[in-house]
């Protein structure tokens, strides 16, 4: 993965979000919402927003990962409902985690900044800052991510599959997962619902 990092000169998608078409088919990108983390001629790297992990939270995660049998638990300075969702990312990697997250929270050796206001930490070290309390004020965690080889991503833009478009803070954090689809589109501007609609008699 860090292939995607290596080159900083990119001037593409990072820092915007893809947008599936309606009629995308790919079940693993169908209806979703992807933050782009890099996007250079080394190919391209983001994380699907939009999905929530359906079986695990937070606390489940931090207990599998910290606490051996028998241990005492973590204890969470943070009330549940303060803590992040965890998200599937994509397909790739899909045992390790990755987190989006505000720029107030950094580690020199593991945090990449994606711009000036997103950040990306791939590190068990900001699980922890999370739950006791010193992790960053904005967070999103995801498991695996989705990646493009060199010129692939170029190919699936110009075949139409995906639009793209900044990325809000709002849309990256605040709003929950299953409306982020639908709100992504109304910050391109477009009806929603008429677009299904036309898809669906194309």
């Amino acid at each position: 993965m860090h292939n995607y990092f290596e080159n900083r000169s990119d001037t593409g998608l990072s820092g915007q979000l893809l947008i599936a078409m309606p009629t995308m088919s790919d079940p693993n990108f169908a209806r979703t919402v992807i933050y782009m983390c890099a996007h250079s001629e080394d190919g391209a790297m983001g994380l699907i927003i939009n999905r929530q992990a359906p079986d695990i939270n937070f606390t489940d995660l931090l207990d599998k990962i910290f606490t051996p049998e028998g241990s005492t638990p973590i204890t969470l300075a943070n009330e549940e409902e303060n803590l992040p969702f965890i998200h599937i990312g994509g397909p790739i990697e899909t045992g390790r985690g990755f987190v989006l997250h505000s720029p107030d929270y950094h580690s020199k050796e593991h945090t990449f900044s994606v711009n000036e206001k997103v950040s990306l930490t791939a590190t068990l070290d900001i699980l922890k800052a999370i739950a006791n309390g010193s992790g960053p004020s904005k967070s999103l965690l995801a498991l695996g991510y989705a990646g493009w080889a060199p010129g692939q991503l170029e190919m699936e833009l110009k075949d139409t599959g995906w639009l793209h478009c900044g990325a809000s803070q709002d849309l990256l954090f605040n709003i929950q997962a299953e409306q982020k689809y639908q709100s992504a589109f109304e910050e391109l501007g477009i009806n929603f619902g008429q677009l299904v609609n036309e898809t669906g008699h194309s």
